[in-house]
C-alpha cells in the first residue's frame, strides 16, 4: 500500500469510521451519520447512479475515487471487493477528501 489515501482508509476502518457496501451505506444515509461517500472506479453504472442520486438527495458529499474495489478491500482488510464506502466521522471524511483531491490532480 503506497498511497496515503489507502493508508488513511485503513486507519479509518480500524477506528470504526467506515461503513462498507452499497446496501449498508444507502440505509445509513437518511440518518445523517454519513459525512462522505466514495465509490470505486469499477463500480457498475447502476451502483454509481444509485449512490450519487441518494447522496444528492440527502446533501452528502459523494466522490468517485481512482481505485478499484479490490484496492479498497485490500486497504481495509476485506477479502472481497468493496465498491462503496461511507465515512461517518467528520475528521476522517475531511482528511480522506483532501487526500483524494490531491491524488487526482
Amino acid at each position: 500500500m503506497n498511497s496515503k489515501f489507502l493508508s488513511m482508509l485503513g486507519l479509518a476502518k480500524r477506528a470504526g469510521a467506515l461503513i462498507t457496501g452499497t446496501d449498508l451505506v444507502t440505509k445509513a444515509l437518511p440518518s445523517g451519520r454519513i459525512k462522505l461517500v466514495m465509490y470505486a472506479e469499477n463500480s457498475s453504472q447502476n451502483t454509481e447512479k444509485k449512490i450519487t442520486d441518494k447522496c444528492k438527495f440527502y446533501g452528502i458529499r459523494c466522490v468517485k475515487i481512482a481505485y478499484n474495489g479490490e484496492d479498497i478491500a485490500h486497504a481495509i482488510g476485506k477479502l472481497s471487493s468493496v465498491c462503496v464506502i461511507g465515512v461517518n466521522d467528520e475528521n476522517f471524511s475531511n482528511q480522506l477528501f483532501t487526500l483524494i483531491s490531491k491524488e487526482t490532480r
